[in-house]
């Protein structure tokens, strides 16, 4: 932890632009901001007559601060924005859950897939060795609900892959899939539609999926008129069901004005300490969707100016939004209006405006887009207000329960999964808030321990978390030192990625998936590592049911009926079905050891193709090379090492 003298610092402060970090005793990120002027925006902080509540509650919590300096205030801007995604700081408004906003992925590769994806890679590698940057986004989705629902939609529409073939090595290869066989799929891999066919159909699904469904419309009435009048009623049923899921999907209204330009209507709805979001998507002049989003944190209040919010909910939005339109219509000014709108004009590649009418059409969008929000508030407030209740109680039982000096923000919950042994696994589930954090779930491959041993997998489970947490616990302090010390040599990229840890938080609490031994297993490990967390198991009845707590050798049966016995059941459910799933995937992925494994040249896709078309160990045994080179997958050196490994 770094400790220093507010003032005399303050002093330092180059007059640079910059990102400021502010943290508190615990070394906790509290508040990232950006300035033009970071010495005079940073001193603001601690003026005794700063007339800002929060700012002045944000400055009794500042034990320290870092800074980086930028070269420009876009550039701070956005490192900031990835900085605020990172630590969620208290005192930063952001955006609720935004890992959680999923996209439709349209993939980069020979005959393009359209798929599900949980958030936007940037030209991540994948695992053929492809990189990402080709693919194209759509989104971001309020839900995986709605993103399901488009997908089923395009895959009755369009006859597109959905397998994860590689292509053109698997041209011609094997037999066309069960899509093929149900109408699903035009089966590309055995040349029963042209590539170029193909590639229409992906461009009209991105037409699609950019809010342009004339066409598709047009020509799903066009094929009902024709079965209709073929007697095929059927059929025609058939479009006009798909006729109508593309309605309700874009809904549709009679907003539409004599402008062909796209844009976005972005207005806000207040109640306590959250904001409710609504944008209106306009695509060539028409209102093609709506979708409402939830901000939090800041201490936003009746108070807080609306430029502030407008201003967070834009930056977090669009740096992770496929399609950035040609001009936001936004019912306050967002703070930082002019920086905001050159950080898009950016990243569209050509003008981008930020406008707030005050009258006109424009203005009766706006109106529309508040009204629907205060709609939203009204039929969600109440269920998050009430969920958010019941989780804050939940939290506060279980602490009493079991004895802790305040209720755990951050619980850590371990299970170990095996067959006698076999491919044993490890995971760990996060909860947050009394709700899970799905974007820190961890899985674990055993690899130091063989047989059915489920103490010390645990040992082995927590051994590897806590070792990458001191790591990079360790790292952060040295990039803290070197940020402060050489801010202005460190690359831009360089600064996003020291703050990219996964393992760098403590939790509060840890919760074992079993008895005593498991727990002794994890407290033995942190207590080697000099590290003072509670840790409890989760312990079941005869019937598989969970029971009670063990904790200080103790065990505790809270009341079912209470909200903490809740919690508890949901987390050790949550704990062991990502377990068992995960233990599944790899026996699904890789089957028992097989002595196929230990002949070079002989990975897991070889072993399956040999057992598949030999149907079983002897077949392989007695095949000749020239047998073994016919196999899917198989060439004349893998042949030949199979070949030989039999006859030595």
């Amino acid at each position: 932890m770094i400790l220093f003298d507010i003032p005399a610092e303050l002093k330092k402060l180059p007059q640079k632009p910059g990102v400021y970090i502010m943290k508190d005793q615990h070394d906790t990120t509290i508040y990232v901001g950006k300035a033009i002027n970071l010495r005079n925006r940073v001193r603001s902080y601690f003026r005794a007559s700063n007339p800002d509540p929060k700012v002045r509650s944000l400055a009794k919590h500042v034990n320290h601060f870092e800074y980086i300096i930028t070269k420009n205030e876009v550039e701070a801007l956005i490192l900031e924005c990835n900085l605020i995604k990172q630590h969620s700081p208290k005192y930063n408004i952001r955006l609720k859950n935004d890992k959680g906003y999923p996209y439709i992925k349209i993939v980069g590769e020979c005959l393009p897939r359209v798929m599900y994806a949980p958030k936007r890679e940037r030209g991540k590698a994948s695992k053929n060795g492809k990189t990402g940057k080709n693919d194209r986004y759509f989104g971001p989705y309020p839900s995986g609900e709605r993103v399901r629902e488009i997908l089923t939609l395009i895959y009755d529409i369009w006859q597109i892959r959905r397998c994860k073939r590689l292509f053109p090595r698997d041209f011609g290869k094997g037999r066309p899939c069960l899509q093929y066989d149900i109408g699903k799929c035009a089966a590309p891999c055995h040349f029963h539609v042209s590539e170029e066919d193909y590639m229409a159909m992906i461009a009209e699904i991105i037409t699609f999926l950019q809010g342009k469904v004339e066409n598709v419309s047009a020509q799903l009435t066009q094929k009902m008129q024709q079965y209709a009048a073929d007697l095929n009623f059927e059929k025609a049923a058939e479009m006009r069901n798909l006729l109508n899921s593309i309605t309700m999907l874009t809904e549709k209204q009679n907003a539409e004005n004599t402008a062909t330009d796209d844009r976005d209507v972005i207005a806000m709805a207040r109640k306590e300490n959250e904001a409710f979001m609504q944008v209106f998507f306009v695509r060539e002049g028409k209102l093609i969707g709506r979708e409402y989003f939830i901000m939090q944190g800041g201490e936003i209040n009746k108070n807080l100016p609306g430029s502030d919010i407008f201003s967070a909910f834009i930056k977090q939005f669009y740096a992770e939004a496929a399609f950035i339109p040609k001009e936001l219509i936004t019912a306050f000014v967002p703070t930082d209006k002019e920086i905001i709108a050159e950080w898009l004009t950016t990243m569209k590649g050509r003008q981008v405006r930020i406008i707030t009418p005050q009258k006109g059409e424009k203005h009766e969008l706006i109106t529309l887009a508040a009204r629907n929000a205060a709609l939203t508030m009204q039929q969600f407030g109440f269920n998050i207000k009430k969920g958010a209740e019941r989780d804050k109680k939940a939290l506060n039982e279980l602490s009493t329960f079991l004895g802790l000096s305040a209720p755990p923000k951050r619980i850590e919950a371990y299970d170990i999964s095996n067959i006698q042994g076999f491919e044993s696994v490890g995971s760990m589930v996060v909860f947050e808030d009394g709700k899970s954090k799905n974007s820190d779930y961890r899985k674990f491959k055993i690899k130091g321990v063989h047989g059915p041993d489920d103490y010390a997998s645990m040992e082995e489970v927590i051994t590897r978390r806590f070792n990458r947490y001191l790591a990079e616990r360790a790292e952060n302090a040295k990039n803290s030192e070197n940020s402060h010390e050489n801010s202005s040599k460190i690359e831009k990229n360089e600064q996003i990625q020291q703050f990219e840890q996964k393992f760098s938080k403590t939790p509060d609490l840890l919760m074992i998936d079993g008895g005593k031994g498991q727990v002794s297993a994890a407290e033995e490990v942190l207590q080697k590592m000099g590290l003072t967390i509670p840790v409890c198991g989760m312990i079941k009845d005869d019937r598989h049911r969970t029971r009670g707590l063990i904790f200080n050798n103790n065990e505790i049966t809270p009341p079912k009926t209470s909200e903490g016995f809740r919690l508890i059941v949901r987390i050790q459910d949550e704990v062991h079905r990502f377990a068992v799933e995960y233990h599944r995937k790899l026996r699904a992925d890789s089957q028992v050891h097989s002595v196929l494994d230990d002949i070079p040249n002989i990975g897991t896709t070889r072993r399956k193709a040999l057992m598949r078309h030999f149907k079983g160990l002897d077949g392989v045994r007695r095949a000749s090379v020239e047998e073994l080179a016919a196999v899917e997958s198989m060439n004349l050196t893998a042949a030949r090492a199979v070949f030989g490994f039999f006859r030595k």
